[in-house]
């Protein structure tokens, strides 16, 4: 009797007794509710996933059955601009056509500098460098660069819009490896650094736009010293627990170090855990090894050219593995 008593107040408080399952934003919608719902509670189970160029929207994703003998039961793409046409409404169509199929959602935004005009170059923009005294405005209200910045913010609402108009929850994870050293919005610490940045972009979002859809994926980059290319400690670029529903980290070249993994796990406090991006698949004995991992996703072609066609079935057939036709979630 205390048992089921102790397990009922847990659920009633927003709470499950495998995960925390409350939404950083208390007017998310149902559906993005029932999603984190079911993320938080894997009980050890993994969710596979796939990214693919919004221009090529089926390629990785088909490739990935053909490899792993179903499709991946997360499907992503990138909100980037860098032809002369707005991807936004590609974007939109694609996303609404995979979920149609069975899939979860998640969406990126490789979004260039608000000093720069679109289409974004990558290196050019992107990947450029953005000045002590622009990030100082870029997070001033009422300066050219904020209002420019806004323009940014608010144009992409308006294809997050259309996907909660079409009641598409989304796992949302935007300027992303921000510990790294390499996008403009990257290594940038401190209360006024990228954690401010954040919290502008949720509250613009949340507060004036009304986009409860959304599944906050705060997505760094696993901890590295190489020289010119470092990622630095999770935490310094942390915003709080009351700004993140998921954290989540990207490796590549098989960096899948358990003492990056425990760090994410203790900053995460019971929030739950993803790969938001991997060049090559954990093998299963990682996976065995550090059983948080709420969903993983290859990063486009580097399914094929980091991954050989064993190394994929194994990891698809690894018991644990969720594909899209066991996903256990009415979409």
């Amino acid at each position: 009797m205390l048992k089921r008593l102790f397990t009922f107040c847990l659920l009633i408080s927003g709470f499950s007794i495998f995960g925390q399952s409350e939404l950083v934003n208390k007017n998310a919608s149902k559906k993005a509710k029932e999603l984190f719902n079911y993320i938080s509670n894997l009980e050890g189970k993994i969710l596979s996933g796939q990214h693919c160029y919004n221009h090529e929207p089926n390629k990785y994703y088909d490739i990935a059955k053909e490899l792993g003998g179903d499709f991946p039961a997360i499907w992503g793409t990138d909100f980037y601009w860098s032809g002369e046409n707005d991807p936004g409404e590609m974007v939109v169509k694609s996303a609404i056509e995979k979920y149609k199929e069975g899939s979860i959602i998640t969406l990126m935004w490789h979004v260039g500098r608000p000093i720069d005009d679109a289409p974004f170059g990558w290196k050019s923009s992107v990947q450029n460098e953005l000045s002590d005294a622009d990030w100082n405005d870029l997070i001033t209200p009422g300066t050219e660069i904020y209002n420019r910045w806004l323009a940014q913010i608010d144009h992409v609402a308006l294809s997050l819009k259309k996907l909660q108009d079409a009641g598409i929850p989304v796992l949302w994870r935007p300027y992303h490896e921000m510990n790294g050293v390499w996008f403009w919005w990257g290594n940038r610490k401190g209360e006024n650094g990228y954690s401010k940045l954040w919290k502008n972009m949720y509250n613009r979002f949340v507060n004036y736009h009304n986009l409860n859809n959304l599944i906050w994926v705060w997505n760094a980059n696993a901890p590295r010293d190489i020289p010119k290319d470092e990622a630095f400690d999770y935490i310094d670029f942390y915003p709080g627990n009351e700004y993140v529903d998921v954290l989540a980290t990207d490796v590549y070249h098989f960096d899948y170090e358990q003492k990056d993994y425990n760090q994410l796990l203790e900053l995460a406090n019971g929030k739950p855990i993803a790969l938001g991006e991997v060049g090559q698949l954990p093998k299963t004995s990682i996976l065995e090894a550090q059983p948080k991992w709420s969903w993983f996703m290859v990063w486009s072609g580097w399914l094929q050219t980091a991954n050989n066609p064993e190394g994929v079935k194994e990891v698809y057939d690894y018991e644990p593995t969720i594909t899209r036709k066991e996903v256990n979630l009415k979409i």
